[in-house]
């Protein structure tokens, strides 16, 4: 799967583009792959009211990679359904591991 047109390095950050289904009945974090706009897909169970989505993505993404909450940031898309997500402290190919596994 050529998830990782979704991600790049930079600065020693890596930077994963997602496009999020808030309100789903369950959480997939990621739940496949989007080849036409090359991101990666999740459902989240917020709805996208008052930054509870983005808190959301922020606590699943920790618990999947891993890591503190605070190396986790929303880059673009605070409103919209495309988001890019910066991690710090971890390395793209632990990223592509884990991805490649759920995946």
């Amino acid at each position: 799967m050529p998830f990782e047109d979704a991600l790049r390095e930079k600065d020693g950050a890596v930077f994963i583009d997602l496009e999020v289904t808030p309100g789903s009945k369950v959480i997939q974090v990621p739940s496949g792959y989007n080849e036409w706009r090359k991101r990666i897909e999740i459902k989240i169970t917020q709805a996208a009211q008052k930054g509870k989505a983005n808190e959301q993505i922020i606590d699943e993404m920790s618990a999947l990679f891993g890591i503190s909450s605070s190396r986790i940031s929303i880059e673009n898309g605070m409103t919209s359904s495309k988001k890019t997500v910066k991690i710090e402290g971890i390395n793209v190919s632990e990223i592509q591991k884990i991805l490649e596994a759920k995946l």
